[in-house]
């Protein structure tokens, strides 16, 4: 397919969602192709785009819906801080939804994040953040247990392991190195964040140090595109 044929594509889908009104349900995407004589995968690489700015969701078996138009997160990476705190500050109320506390043993590819033995054990917390009833981050952060215990991880957990760790006190902590990727979902990532296999989400990797130096956290967090917006200000020279 062309060029002008796709962008025409893409015009005439958002011209369609933005037509309907919030939690309309779409035609379903053999239909649509059909109608718009393009293929399903041009079909299905358009829509791609439009969840990425988080004006569609696809659920997997149920079909795909429009979305109420909501505050995006925007951010600078300059400093660490949290979903919560971000949310709070762009206008945007957050809650979390599925949460999981596990005590578990340090395999290789962990304790080399870490930095401690293979066996040591660790505590794993992995959980959904929501707005207006809609997943948009899927977080895990994995810890050794004398940093955080599982049973630390109580009623009134907002969802932020960071802001957990800084209310404590100890350790201290000073820096965070993260990598940051645009990765497709997997099934477990797709599944919490009613999105298809493969769907393209913000990945950020990171390591939490101390002031001695030591990796208290690794983290790993999949954002929803069209509700997070993220910037560097950099100096020149």
């Amino acid at each position: 397919m062309s060029r002008y044929p796709f962008h025409r594509l893409q015009s005439e889908l958002a011209e369609m969602i933005n037509s309907l009104p919030a939690e309309s349900r779409l035609l379903s995407e053999p239909y649509l192709a059909k109608k718009m004589g393009v293929s399903r995968a041009t079909l299905r690489e358009a829509m791609r785009s439009f969840e990425g700015q988080g004006l569609i969701r696809r659920r997997q078996g149920v079909g795909t819906f429009v979305v109420a138009k909501v505050p995006v997160i925007d951010t600078g990476l300059e400093i660490l801080e949290s979903i919560e705190t971000l949310a709070l500050r762009s206008g945007l109320s957050v809650s979390i939804g599925e949460l999981q506390v596990q005590e578990v043993l340090a395999d290789e590819d962990h304790a080399a994040l870490l930095n401690v033995p293979a066996g040591t054990k660790l505590t794993r917390v992995l959980r959904v953040i929501y707005t207006n009833n809609r997943p948009i981050a899927f977080l895990l952060d994995t810890l050794p247990l004398d940093i955080l215990a599982a049973s630390e991880i109580q009623t009134g957990f907002t969802g932020s392991v960071l802001d957990l760790l800084l209310r404590r006190g100890k350790p201290k902590l000073t820096q965070s190195r993260t990598e940051i990727n645009a990765i497709g979902a997997t099934s477990e990532v797709a599944r919490a964040l009613q999105l298809q296999r493969d769907d393209v989400l913000l990945h950020f990797a990171a390591q939490l140090y101390s002031e001695t130096g030591r990796v208290v956290d690794y983290s790993i967090s999949y954002f929803l595109p069209g509700y997070f917006r993220f910037h560097v200000v950099r100096r020149v020279g």
